[in-house]
């Protein structure tokens, strides 16, 4: 097949849907399929033919119909999160406009991250998108009850973007020994800092832990913003430096500024604990937790909103309340006092990630291509 895939961010710029796009783009050409990849200025790739446009204003429509064209392409496979599309409307309309079939992969459908403002027109433009490409894929279970009614459907997990590398015990000390200080447990938190990830209530438990006398760090994993929407999270990263600095944890909470792959999987091996306490509980939507899964760790996050049969409280996470440092606090130290617990969440993460094999994501979404054709 000759494939295109559109995706409003691409590496180099950070950003999990550009990284997804990415993989799958390397994968399906691996597989001797021709894949062309549309993205934003400063997208690029070695061995990737990737067109950028500007923006995506309703202006960009026709370029993309002409991208599509001058490849002879079989399907386009929209890879949506407005905001990587710069909460653009126009995009929405691009099924209509680009002469293909288009299948949309839907990462993110929350509504307090898409179109806040819009109230009844966001959920109509959503489905309109959805209704109007030839079949629709989902990552998650919360997107696929949204979009039910879309008959052509189906649900395929994201994959992991960062490959895993173990550490040897030596490797393993030589990062923890790179904060520092002498500390009894390590905290991680992998991701872009913004207020949805509750990483404030994380600050305020790790307070009141090293309070109560246990010497506990947190190292916060990659860059905390991305280049296309990191200024709608800049007062909330300095109202969290605040936090840290009236609590007294300039030296307890490190920061490690973007890291390429290898560094992420190497300091992902040496923490103890990963902390993901998403405000709207864990979900196959997000990146960071399928990257710790896929690495092995053993994870505290929030009770999923939409029951997911997979996650499996205290054999592969541990699940504690939304929105709660206490529920945080309370986790980390039963899990400090039941070190033999940690080994069983690290097994059971691994047994959980083969659930997003790169092969496999692969091959569903392939097979669906030729479904919709």
């Amino acid at each position: 097949m000759r494939i295109g895939l559109i995706s409003g961010e691409f590496p180099p710029m950070p950003g999990g849907v550009g990284d997804f796009t990415r993989i799958l783009a390397e994968n399906m050409q691996a597989q001797g399929h021709d894949v062309y990849v549309l993205s934003r200025a400063g997208g690029a790739h070695e061995q990737l033919s990737v067109s950028t446009v500007g923006g995506w204003g309703a202006g960009r429509l026709l370029p993309i119909r002409r991208w599509a064209r001058r490849y002879a392409l079989d399907i386009v496979n929209l890879q949506y999160q407005t905001a990587a599309y710069d909460m653009s409307p126009f995009i929405h309309f691009l099924p209509d406009a680009i002469g293909v079939p288009v299948v949309t992969t839907f990462h993110d459908l929350r509504h307090p991250y898409l179109f806040p403002k819009a109230g009844r027109l966001r959920d109509w433009i959503v489905m309109r998108l959805a209704r109007a490409s030839r079949g629709v894929i989902v990552t998650n279970r919360e997107d696929e009850q949204l979009l039910q009614s879309v008959t052509k459907r189906r649900m395929i997990p994201i994959g992991s973007s960062i490959k895993r590398s173990a550490l040897a015990t030596s490797e393993r000390a030589a990062y923890r020994r790179r904060l520092g200080a002498e500390y009894s447990l390590l905290l991680g938190h992998f991701g872009f800092v913004r207020p949805t990830k509750g990483v404030d209530h994380l600050i305020e438990a790790l307070a009141r832990i090293r309070n109560s006398g246990s010497s506990v760090q947190l190292v916060l994993i990659g860059e905390r913003s991305n280049t296309v929407d990191g200024d709608a999270d800049s007062r909330y990263l300095l109202a969290l430096d605040e936090a840290i600095r009236q609590h007294g944890l300039e030296d307890a909470v490190h920061a490690t500024g973007y890291l390429p792959d290898n560094e992420v999987s190497a300091w992902l091996s040496a923490v103890d604990l990963v902390v993901l306490p998403y405000l709207d509980g864990a979900s196959f939507r997000r990146s960071s937790l399928i990257a710790a899964l896929h690495q092995g760790c053993a994870i505290i996050t929030t009770v999923p909103f939409v029951t997911e049969p997979a996650f499996d409280h205290g054999e592969n996470l541990w699940l504690a309340p939304p929105r709660s440092s206490e529920g945080i606090e309370n986790a980390v130290l039963h899990l400090l006092a039941e070190p033999e617990q940690i080994g069983v969440l690290r097994a059971g993460a691994e047994e959980l990630s083969k659930t997003f094999d790169w092969n496999g994501v692969t091959s569903s979404t392939l097979a669906f291509y030729r479904s919709c054709l």
